[in-house]
């Protein structure tokens, strides 16, 4: 199973939706924390729906279990905790909620992007899915865009 993976922030919406509609995205899958944010610019939710329809066809989904918490995102965010204590604590948060049995594979059978707002997967909770996911379910690839 192939699971796309994309951020928002350094891309134009030009550039944003252009690599959604190149690799046939048909639903994309929001795991940010906060959706409505006016720094999220064409990524609010309400516009993003809005876009993902209009110029896609494609479906959105907001999927709040995927979402970090708002402690660990903070202290993260001002260097209170580092990387690998924010991967092991939102690891954790994942196992906690058991995703593998809520998230219905389902979910998936269309050409699915992973949304947030960190410019490369890197170091950004998606790609931490889309391993746990491979974990629990096998078979499970990150596919960047």
């Amino acid at each position: 199973m192939e699971i796309y993976t994309i951020g928002f922030t350094q891309k134009s919406a030009a550039e944003f939706f252009g690599a959604l509609k190149a690799n046939g995205i048909q639903r994309l899958v929001d795991v940010r924390l906060n959706n409505v944010s006016q720094l999220a610019g064409y990524s609010k939710r309400d516009d993003l729906q809005f876009f993902l329809r209009s110029i896609l066809d494609a479906g959105y989904v907001h999927e709040p279990s995927l979402a970090p918490e708002a402690e660990t995102l903070k202290a993260y965010r001002d260097r209170q905790i580092d990387w690998p204590e924010y991967e092991r604590r939102y690891l954790a948060l994942l196992e906690s909620r058991h995703v593998e049995t809520m998230l219905e594979r389902a979910l998936f059978e269309f050409r699915t992007v992973l949304l947030c707002s960190e410019p490369t997967q890197d170091m950004c909770h998606r790609r931490l899915i889309v391993e746990y996911l491979d974990r629990k379910w096998g078979d499970v690839r990150a596919i960047p865009l």
